[in-house]
């Protein structure tokens, strides 16, 4: 039966049979093995109810905001873990000492490959944001990991372009993989004839295959957890560290985790997800861009906190830069990485002014990071490595833990949610840029690449969600322009279908191009008409195949 099973499974994609995918000697089968479905069958059967609970907690928790039954604030409950100074977390992990440089990408090989021969410390291995999560990009992703942490991931494309790696994988880049958060189900599998959780579905074939090939080479098996809103749901990861890790036999506190703060409410309880994870903590990082989505989605009707064009709420907004200052300062204490945010920029080859112009704010950027306190930043191509290298190099040290900056700890409720930002302005240009930022991701990922240069920045799902949630907003309360004109659903209506057909005529694809269907789902965003909690659940029916015929593991 379950090798009937299994074949089945197969059947679903073929990796080195698939257009345009690196042949590898590693298959689907080697992945997808009856241990390891067995392995991510008992954690979703062991935790995914919990899972389902604490997120309709969040649905209840934004109800309570919006109908102002609740403020957001520092939780009373917790209280004893906030004021005691005493605990910690754990000893920095091998290859996690100096974090001053992570690069970022999605686990697709050529991109590995370019990562760890980069001039980088890390390397966080995307699994969420900059992926477009087909079937196909999943288990190859899973693939190019077990590879690249057996020296096997060199290859030759179909253009004759020779890809290796400059060193042995231990001699390389730390690596660091980011699973899908905790609202996402991969609908290619069902147990118990529901979808598994798309988080335990990444962490656990990856988990279950190079764990402890990821100790013998002395870096890891560690790992990014992503868009959590409350200190329990950092729990429910720790939990399932422990039982993954005695499942196979391996000592509790050998995976590390960073949190990416990257939604409002666990800015109020950074202490507390650190507190949770105990000795798996590795840190905090400033997840920028979801960051400023999430409070442009918690406060979406509120008119008292209306963000302007996306250009103008920088780091340095008063939001923004409390929710860094305390961040830095909340690591610090524990003993943890303060790791800070995206440098999307890349290199614009055709232009050295413009280029010179973009290099020149991703190193003012690192430097604002480097002297907040910060011990490193990350950056999405190769070519800023020496840029962030040489600013935080100037710590001197391997990392800046010993810095606990005074300032975070007088951050208030009031300065983590004040978004009055000086001159601010909503104009047709940003009006504009959203619409193009939107379409242009959300076609892209409906093609199946979550990872999209747009004018001259390395755009994933968090930027897409920024221009969608802005567009709403200002629909929602009439918000008037620089110019005088109401920002009406007639108005963003006209606007998308100029911009669609501005980007049809100039798509690389031609006619198989998804700019129409990518509109049909962004319309109703940008009216006011609904809101979406995610994009990627918004679309992601429309990349699973196939759609008629899930493959059940029940009976594993």
């Amino acid at each position: 039966m379950v090798k009937k099973n299994l074949e089945n499974v197969e059947l679903l994609v073929d990796i080195n049979n698939t257009p345009n995918f690196p042949p590898s000697q590693t298959t689907d089968a080697t992945i997808l093995t009856k241990e390891a479905l067995e392995f991510i069958v008992l954690l979703h059967r062991t935790f995914n109810e919990r899972r389902k609970t604490l997120l309709n907690n969040r649905v209840a928790f934004q109800n309570k905001l919006e109908t102002g039954k609740i403020q957001l604030d520092f939780l009373p409950e917790t209280v004893s873990i906030r004021n005691d100074p005493t605990w910690l977390g754990p000893s920095l992990a091998p290859g996690l000492i100096n974090r001053s440089c992570e690069i970022t990408g999605p686990p697709l090989r050529n991109m590995l490959i370019n990562a760890l021969n980069s001039d980088v410390n890390t390397y966080m291995t995307d699994f969420e944001d900059s992926i477009s999560p087909t079937w196909t990009n999943l288990i190859g992703g899973q693939i190019n990991l077990y590879d690249v942490l057996r020296n096997q991931i060199d290859f030759t494309s179909i253009k004759g372009k020779s890809y290796k790696l400059n060193k042995k994988v231990q001699d390389s880049p730390t690596i660091i993989v980011r699973p899908r958060g905790w609202h996402m189900t991969e609908n290619h599998l069902l147990v118990d004839n529901e979808p598994i959780s798309a988080s335990i579905f990444d962490f656990g074939l990856y988990f279950f295959h190079n764990a402890e090939k990821s100790v013998q080479l002395g870096k890891g098996p560690y790992f990014y957890l992503p868009k959590m809103e409350h200190h329990l749901e950092a729990k429910l990861w720790n939990d399932i560290f422990n039982v993954a890790q005695d499942y196979i036999g391996m000592s509790r506190g050998t995976i590390r985790a960073t949190v990416l703060i990257e939604t409002l409410p666990a800015s109020f309880q950074m202490e507390e997800i650190i507190w949770q994870l105990r000795q798996h903590s590795s840190g905090l990082n400033c997840g920028r861009w979801d960051y400023i989505f999430s409070t442009i989605k918690k406060f979406k009707n509120d008119p008292n906190h209306i963000l302007p064009d996306r250009d103008q709420v920088t780091m340095t907004s008063p939001f923004m830069d409390a929710y860094v200052k305390r961040l830095i300062n909340t690591c610090h204490r524990r003993n943890v990485h303060a790791m800070g945010g995206m440098a999307a920029q890349i290199p614009i080859k055709n232009d050295p002014v413009k280029n010179d112009a973009a290099m020149n704010k991703v190193k003012t950027d690192k430097i604002r990071e480097l002297t907040n306190g910060h011990d490193g930043s990350w950056i999405a191509h190769p070519a800023l490595a020496q840029i962030c290298n040489d600013v935080f190099i100037n710590m001197g040290t391997p990392n800046q833990i010993h810095f606990v900056p005074s300032e975070g700890t007088k951050v208030t409720a009031q300065d983590l949610t004040n978004t009055n930002i000086i001159n601010a302005k909503v104009s047709i240009e940003g009006i504009k840029q959203n619409l193009d930022i939107g379409l242009q991701y959300m076609e892209a990922w409906l093609r199946g690449s979550g990872c999209v240069p747009i004018n001259s920045l390395m755009e994933d799902a968090a930027t897409a969600e920024v221009s969608r949630c802005q567009l709403y907003q200002w629909v929602t309360h009439s918000v008037m322009t620089s110019d005088g004109i109401k920002v009406t659903p007639q108005l963003t209506s006209k606007l998308l279908k100029e911009q669609v057909d501005k980007l049809k005529q100039v798509s690389p694809v031609g006619n198989q191009n998804k700019f129409d269907l990518a509109a049909k789902y962004l319309l109703p965003e940008i009216t006011g008409e609904k809101f979406s909690d995610f994009l990627t659940t918004l679309l992601y029916d429309e990349i699973v195949t196939p759609k008629q015929r899930p493959f059940d593991l029940s009976k594993l």
